[in-house]
Formats: C-alpha cells, structure tokens, sequence
C-alpha cells in the first residue's frame, strides 16, 4: 500500500515556502495530497478555485503530489483519501502551539491520524502566505517568494 499524506492549507497564495515542505513530503511519502481549504472564514484574498489552480501549476512537474479542494473536517477529507498522516509546516515557535492544537484536536477525532511537522529550508523561514498578500496590497515585488507559474497567473488577474 502506497504511503501517502495530505498537506492541508489555504495556501492564500501557495508561496516557495509551502513548495519547500511540499518537496521535502515527497522524500517521505509515495503520495503528497495538497488539500486546498476554501476557509471562507479567513476572508482569503484569491479564490477557492485560483488557489488550486496556482498549488496545480507549482507542482504539475511532481509526480507524487496530488492536488485537491476541500471545504470539510480535515479528518473527514483523511477518511476519503485513505491517508493517515498530515503534514504541517512550522517556521517558529509561534506556529508549534497552535499546530499541536490542531494535532491533538484531529488526533481526538480520529485515532489513527498521525500529524508530522516539517521545518522550511532556512532560507524560506520567514516566507508567509500573509506576507506575500502584504506586499501585494502596496505593489511590491513578491517574485522571489513565489513560483514563477503562480507570480504570472497573478499578475495576468492583477492587469
């Protein structure tokens, strides 16, 4: 059986720092689901659908990783894709608490849901989605923190 594992995130836009994590999966597991929440409640910037779209077209070259939407219970979308694990990123100490939360409180839900935490490269520590859509609202230049497929979708939508 194939070993596979969701990557769950709004991913408002999917930044190089998310690829990072994304990347480092695939040498783990056979299969790497993005999961592409549509968290209306977070008010994101791009829609549900551009933002699978710019995760579809970062990662079109990966063969292992699979892209999907989903507007559920992360443990629910676990239970249709048949994957046991979750991947999470972690830049700081900031994001830990809040991710064993979210372990914990998926782990209470479903037993057998293992949460793995993953460090970006150093040097795309600091990237953010939050900080991508920061420099976008005042014009700045955020094509070093984004996919090139991405930052041109961006800018077509901008113009």
């Amino acid at each position: 059986m194939k070993k596979r594992a969701i990557y769950p995130g709004t991913f408002d836009p999917v930044t190089v720092g998310h690829l990072d994590i994304i990347k480092r999966a695939c040498k783990i597991f056979d299969e790497v689901i993005v999961a592409v929440a549509e968290s209306n409640s977070k008010k994101p910037m791009f829609s549900h659908q551009d933002r699978i779209v710019f995760v579809e077209l970062a990662t079109k070259e990966w063969e292992k990783v699979k892209v999907t939407g989903f507007d559920d219970l992360l443990v629910n979308l676990s239970e249709r894709l048949q994957a046991n694990t979750i991947i999470r990123g972690l830049r700081a100490i900031s994001d830990f608490e809040y991710e064993l939360q979210m372990g914990y409180a998926n782990s209470s839900l479903k037993k057998d849901l293992e949460t793995i935490y993953l460090m970006p490269s150093l040097e795309h520590a600091f990237v953010s989605s939050s900080v991508v859509r920061t420099i976008l609202q005042f014009g700045g230049r955020v094509d070093h923190l984004l996919h090139p497929n991405v930052h041109q979708m961006i800018i077509k939508r901008e113009n």
